[in-house]
């Protein structure tokens, strides 16, 4: 039996653009995806704290270091700049694998979008 596991998740990071006028998606600071074991195309659900909206896109990578959290198409009408969202991916396993199965969990600094060390 296979079942979904949350695999990455950077908990409470603030959105810093919506780009109405752009191809549909998340684009996120490098130094986060790969913090929290995300990359480029991979499908994520987004969690917006401040209006409680849930919705999916995919990740474009964003300039490393420059914490940038931006919504793209569509997604740009859930959130408002300033927003604090939850980035969520998943994967399928083995229900004995995913018993042991630990994901990576970030929690950047709100205020910043950098990593806290």
């Amino acid at each position: 039996m296979y079942i979904e596991v949350v695999k990455s998740k950077i908990h409470r990071v603030t959105v810093t653009e919506a780009n109405l006028n752009y191809i549909g998606s998340i684009t996120v600071d490098e130094d986060l995806l790969d913090a929290a074991n995300l990359i480029a195309n991979e499908k994520v659900s987004i969690v917006n704290n401040n209006n409680g909206e849930r919705f999916e896109t995919y990740i474009i990578k964003g300039e490393r270091g420059s914490g940038v959290v931006c919504l793209n198409g569509a997604a740009a009408r859930r959130v408002q700049p300033g927003d604090v969202i939850i980035i969520m991916s998943y994967a399928l396993m083995d229900f004995e694998e995913a018993k042991g199965f630990k994901p990576a969990i970030i929690f950047p600094d709100t205020a910043t979008n950098k990593l806290i060390k």
